[in-house]
């Protein structure tokens, strides 16, 4: 990923022997699981009001007050770690310290690491995701993502690489950017291929089911879908027995000769509970669904439940032959705050 980008750039630029070995093993134990998401960004808007407090500070060398981000940024890309401006300006609020540490300028390409840290408690862990809610306002037209590459549990403190690629393959260009971040998700658990305890040949065509907008989806649905605005689901049920908490089995039934199977998570705007299904026959084929399509509904008492229903073109004479299977994610703790830096762009020339 990362390293692997650069592995074919500046190859005459080594640190040395004992600096690798160094980071390496300091790093090893911090190195996380990446999750990416990808934004696209137009032109900046401008922030009328900040109500944070924030402190800057700029230090020449970058390892004198972060050696372990310094550590791993050789580990991840030893040949490039050279060329990163230290920037080391913060921004605290909510007991939560926003820094951007390190920033590379290069033609079409801006990255930029930055760090985030508790220093009142224990929301930041190796599982914190910045949820789509962090932006990044500057002169110039681009995609970008962010990736969580490592976590110091001593420090609290999760590292983030921010990529961005300025569109049309214009050299970036301008004074300053400025990142910020509204609110982030922790505590995560992943539950990796769970099985249900259901038995799939008892499951019988739907008794009530209901046409809704479509908010989103996945697969193959047009080919199913005779509206791709609207789909006949089922109706959603009290929530059933299920080994997750945070997501809440809804329903399970056959529709049109084709087995639906739904979910639902409650207030999903503070979480991001999300998972699949699989079905595995008795040779350990896996099938996954055909489509999926999301819709949402506003109870009685004004909590917002977004549902998410799987389909699969098995009918009910072959269903038998299968188990099904469950992949989910669920995160247990939403902290919203104003975190904003603004910090000035320097290329490589």
């Amino acid at each position: 990923m990362f390293r692997e980008k650069y592995n074919h750039m500046n190859k005459q630029i080594y640190p040395s022997p004992e600096l690798v070995n160094k980071t390496i093993s300091s790093a090893t134990s911090t190195v996380s699981s990446k999750k990416q998401h990808k934004l696209l960004f137009r032109k900046p808007i401008i922030i009328v009001a900040v109500l944070t407090i924030c402190i800057f500070t700029t230090l020449p060398i970058l390892a004198a007050r972060i050696p372990s981000v310094y550590e791993l940024m050789y580990y991840l890309s030893p040949n490039v770690a050279q060329f990163f401006m230290p920037v080391q300006k913060s921004c605290e609020d909510n007991g939560i310290k926003l820094e951007v540490v390190a920033t590379y300028i290069h033609e079409d390409k801006a990255e930029i690491y930055i760090t985030m840290q508790d220093l009142t408690g224990d929301r930041i862990d190796e599982t914190t995701d910045l949820y789509d809610s962090y932006s990044i306002n500057r002169p110039f037209n681009s995609s970008a993502t962010c990736q969580l590459i490592g976590y110091e549990d001593t420090t609290k403190t999760a590292t983030f690489l921010i990529s961005m690629t300025e569109w049309g393959n214009k050299n970036i260009t301008g004074d300053k950017i400025t990142f910020s971040v509204r609110e982030f998700i922790s505590g995560k658990h992943v539950y990796d291929q769970i099985p249900l305890d259901i038995d799939l040949s008892t499951i019988r065509v739907a008794s009530e089911t209901k046409e809704v907008e479509i908010i989103g989806g996945g697969g193959n649905f047009e080919k199913f879908l005779s509206d791709e605005d609207t789909s006949n689901v089922l109706l959603p049920s009290q929530p059933m027995n299920f080994p997750v908490e945070g997501i809440d089995f809804t329903g399970i039934g056959y529709v049109d000769d084709m087995l639906h199977i739904q979910i639902g998570v409650t207030n999903p705007l503070n979480k991001d509970n999300h998972g699949f299904f699989t079905l595995k026959n008795k040779k350990g084929n896996e099938i996954k669904c055909d489509y999926n399509v999301a819709f949402t509904h506003t109870s009685d008492d004004g909590e917002r439940i977004n549902y998410m229903e799987y389909v699969f073109d098995i009918s009910q004479a072959e269903i038998e032959q299968y188990s099904l299977l469950g992949d989910f994610v669920t995160s247990g703790l939403f902290t919203k705050g104003n975190w904003q830096v603004t910090f000035p762009l320097e290329s490589d020339k």
